[in-house]
């Protein structure tokens, strides 16, 4: 939230005392972060959609099997709906962006949880894997894109000092999904067959618009009751609301008011009312400055309708760090230099026509929304070599990030590991995945920590692990590596958003995290199948792990490249500007 200060004069008994200055919200919606109160309830409602969600996505891999024996289709083809339902999930992320800034968390969530749900549902009925890409792929892909957008947003509007803790808690439900969904899938699949357990899964599903439900939009402070009285204009015979103000009272003496040159004594800022006709106009005293919407009495309603309805301007909204610990950054075309005040950083996001919005009334319009959709997009990102190296490195994590989610199921099966035990190697890498995910967070917070090393450190390891992985034949075995895979990943999925800001800057974040969501979900759409078609070519899953090794090593070992490529950038523009003055 922008706030401009405005003078304002302070009067008692009729004498006039210091200036004093007053905060008024250019957003409309005069809200503050409470960091606490029912965010609680929040962060509860978005661990739980975590669990939800996540748990049926990265528990696919046990349906993937019964699939494979049900369809009697390649694995290649089979792999697909997985990783159509992953990549629609990331991708849809700047139209989730768009629809939670026009209508705000709630109907959105509960939206998506509908459409998951009956998408879910619908696959019951399914007869070939072709109908799953529909179904599951991208019905229920888009279902859980509206779903995990606004279930991380809702908690950042609620912190700014605690929103690293929150947003951690929030999302260690993915890890605990997948940790309870495995078991849970394999149990269902084995008493009701993969149709029963997909229809009691789908009812979980439609829990989450409960859950949605709770993410009640923060209320704007409520504006004091303020006495206005009617006056008959002498100049043109109009009637006017003026504000009653400074201990006057209506009875003392109305006749002040209709005087000209009593009105002339005080200082009136005008507001068109509803009606808009310019004789009919509402004045309110400057010394008591208040933000008008469309009219006095829907003050309170407008500003009320404006929160969750723009709250995508928000620069810092996709942020899950604590804003008490942004650090500047260095290196990244102009920006070399960049001190981050906090609220200066909550500026509105421009519109699609380059201006800010930053009117009293910010119900937002379609030009807005499409602002904000084309701000995520917007591919002119590209032109910087740190964040084009960095997209590079995300892609090549997300071509193998979800090849163990779908295959290690299977791969420990063909190894003759008993099915209900092979289930709980997912649920080692969600245990894993959540305390990698609080403890990395908690050590990345550090001011002394190179966030940066430690997120390279993490895919390095985590690639090599899953390469490794192949020489693993016992549960024990199996299970190491689910742990060694669970906690490094935990740095990709809680660290992404963080290493941006320190690379880019806050005011840049909305743009990078738009564009590295779309580029996730096209590598998402190759991994799983690629490691299929090489199983079918090949007879083993060793070559798809060995790729999905390899990709997610080579993402973190070029980002070691990343301070060098830093320095000469910032060395390239320190020349361009040495010209620029010679010139």
């Amino acid at each position: 939230m922008a706030h401009e200060p405005v003078n304002r004069k302070r009067k008692n008994n009729g004498n006039t005392n210091e200036f004093e200055t007053t905060d008024i919200d250019v957003d409309g919606t005069g809200i503050v972060p409470p960091d606490g109160g029912w965010g609680w309830v929040i962060v509860f409602a978005s661990f739980m959609i975590h669990i939800v969600a996540d748990g049926v996505t990265y528990s696919f891999g046990i349906f993937y099997s019964e699939f494979l024996n049900y369809f009697k289709e390649g694995k290649g083809k089979t792999a697909w709906i997985a990783s159509i339902l992953v990549g629609i999930t990331l991708c849809s992320g700047p139209i989730s962006s768009s629809f939670v800034n026009k209508y705000g968390c709630r109907p959105v969530t509960i939206a998506g949880s509908i459409l998951a749900f009956a998408c879910l549902l619908a696959s019951v009925y399914a007869q070939n894997v072709l109908t799953m890409y529909f179904t599951i792929g991208i019905g229920t892909g888009l279902g859980f894109g509206l779903i995990y957008l606004p279930a991380i947003v809702s908690v950042t509007c609620y912190f700014e000092k605690y929103r690293s803790l929150a947003t951690g808690i929030a999302v260690c439900g993915s890890g605990v999904g997948t940790f309870v969904f495995s078991p849970l899938t394999e149990s269902l699949i084995s008493y009701f067959g993969w149709r029963g357990a997909m229809m009691i899964i789908s009812g979980l599903v439609l829990h989450c618009t409960i859950f949605g439900a709770l993410f009640r939009p923060l209320e704007p402070p409520k504006p004091k009751d303020i006495p206005m009285i009617v006056i008959h204009s002498e100049k043109n015979g109009s009637l006017v609301k003026v504000v009653e103000s400074n201990g006057i009272k209506k009875e003392e003496n109305k006749e002040k008011y209709r005087s000209v040159t009593s009105i002339n004594q005080m200082k009136y800022s005008a507001v068109k009312t509803e009606d808009g006709e310019g004789g009919n106009n509402m004045r309110g005293a400057l010394s008591q400055p208040t933000l008008f919407g469309k009219g006095l009495g829907n003050h309170s309603e407008s500003m009320t309708r404006s929160f969750g309805s723009g709250i995508m301007r928000r620069r810092d909204i996709l942020y899950q760090g604590s804003l008490d610990n942004i650090r500047t950054k260095s290196g990244s075309l102009a920006n070399s230099v960049e001190n981050i005040r906090i609220h200066s950083s909550l500026r509105s996001l421009p519109t699609a026509n380059g201006k800010h919005s930053e009117n009293f009334e910010c119900l937002p319009s379609a030009e807005e929304t499409l602002g904000i959709f084309q701000e995520m997009l917007d591919l002119s990102l590209l032109k910087d070599p740190v964040f084009l190296l960095f997209t590079f490195s995300n892609f090549c994590t997300s071509i193998g990030f979800n090849i163990p989610y779908v295959y290690l199921v299977a791969q420990a099966e063909e190894r003759h590991m008993d099915k209900v035990w092979a289930s709980y190697l997912l649920s080692v890498i969600g245990a894993a995945n959540t305390f990698g995910r609080i403890i990395l967070g908690y050590v990345s917070d550090k001011p002394w920590i190179n966030r940066l090393l430690v997120y390279n450190l993490c895919l390095t390891v985590c690639g090599i692990s899953t390469a490794l992985s192949t020489f693993c034949v016992s549960f024990t075995s199996f299970a190491f590596y689910s742990t060694v895979y669970g906690f490094t990943a935990g740095a990709y999925v809680g660290l992404t958003s963080v290493i941006l800001v320190d690379l880019l800057g806050l005011d840049r974040l909305t743009n990078a995290f738009g564009l590295l969501l779309l580029f996730q979900g096209l590598a998402s759409l190759l991994g799983p199948p690629v490691a299929g078609w090489l199983y079918d070519a090949l007879g083993s899953y060793n070559p798809g792990f060995w790729m999905a090794g390899l990709m997610i090593a080579i993402s973190g070992l070029i980002l070691f490249f990343i301070p060098a490529l830093q320095r000469h950038v910032q060395k390239k523009n320190e020349r361009l500007q040495r010209i620029d003055v010679t010139l």
